[in-house]
């Protein structure tokens, strides 16, 4: 009886922790002085991005299948330059998009910023799906005049400012 009991709630508590999903997103931002650009790669969970352009646009955008909406990557534009923004020492940058892949269940969104001064601050502001998820984690990685910082960004702190 004891082997039951025990069997059971072994497997009640390890199934508990395939409900829980971990919600994060990682952005690389790199700043290439020789190409005169900032590169940033951002990996997100698919279903996630879906359920947040879902949300924002009141609109079923089935990103990468068969059924995706014509206007879908314009959805994902304005979304990245409501929830993205970068500026650097101190002046707000135009971020433009580039290209999207999907590898797995993780779509990587390509996007840069045309820079060509010295860049002595770097303040991002990441609010990526944090209005689909309270626990949302967007963590970015920065490579920056030879500098690498990693950020925690969340739904309490979504900005960070870098002085070089």
């Amino acid at each position: 009886m004891k082997k039951s009991v025990l069997l059971v709630f072994a497997v009640l508590f390890l199934s508990s922790f395939a409900v829980h999903k971990f919600y994060v997103s990682v952005t690389q931002v790199d700043y290439v002085p020789s190409k005169k650009r900032i590169e940033i790669t951002s990996r997100i969970f698919i279903d996630d991005f879906e359920k947040a352009l879902n949300k924002r646009y009141n609109k079923k955008v089935n990103l990468t299948s068969t059924r995706e909406l014509p206007e879908a990557e314009e959805l994902i534009k304005a979304y990245l330059k409501e929830k993205v923004k970068i500026s650097i020492n101190k002046k707000p940058q135009e971020i433009e998009f580039l290209a999207r892949e999907l590898e797995g269940d993780v779509l990587i969104l390509y996007t840069k910023i045309a820079i060509s001064k010295k860049i002595n601050t770097f303040e991002i502001y990441n609010s990526l799906l944090t209005e689909v998820y309270s626990d949302q984690q967007n963590i970015v990685h920065t490579n920056i005049n030879g500098n690498k910082k990693s950020l925690l960004m969340t739904n309490t702190a979504s900005k960070e400012k870098i002085d070089y």
